[in-house]
């Protein structure tokens, strides 16, 4: 038997692997609020913990994201398991989304919190992980395969 949109699985193991290894290794070799500049003034490695959403919104009352990270997750499963065979660029998009969904998701469970550490401080952005990093490459997956032109489609309608 053929797993179903084999390359959504692929993106979202690798990229829950990756999310969870390093957050792993950052909390393993840093203090909290400990910094490594790996690039000074402009990009540095810097542990924090985030209680709320990206860009620490609705940090003060965000318990209910641990929810939202498992009902997203559930329904990309079941979109990969359940749905149509998606073509490479959806189930990348999709299979990313679902690992940062998944990576963020366990450290909301396990810990109340999720580990950020990718810190640009050239443009002031705030601390932010791999399952963020993610979760965007995943979006531009879909966008990309949104806006993408399919010729037989486009010439089906014409006709």
């Amino acid at each position: 038997m053929r797993l179903k949109n084999r390359f959504f699985w692929v993106a979202a193991v690798t990229s829950l692997i990756l999310d969870q290894l390093t957050k792993y290794l950052v909390v393993q070799n840093f203090e909290l609020t400990e910094t490594l500049p790996l690039w000074s003034g402009v990009f540095h490695l810097t542990y924090v913990t985030n209680t709320g959403a990206a860009f620490s919104l609705f940090s003060q009352g965000g318990g209910w994201l641990r929810w939202l990270s498992l009902i997203v997750s559930l329904g990309l499963m079941a979109l990969a398991l359940f749905g149509p065979s998606l073509d490479i660029v959806e189930q990348l998009g999709y299979g990313f989304i679902l690992g940062g969904a998944l990576g963020n998701g366990i450290d909301r469970f396990v810990a109340g919190y999720v580990v950020d550490f990718l810190d640009f401080r050239l443009i002031r952005f705030p601390v932010f992980n791999f399952a963020d990093v993610f979760i965007n490459i995943g979006i531009i997956c879909l966008l990309i395969a949104t806006f993408r032109q399919n010729p037989s489609a486009s010439n089906s309608r014409r006709s």
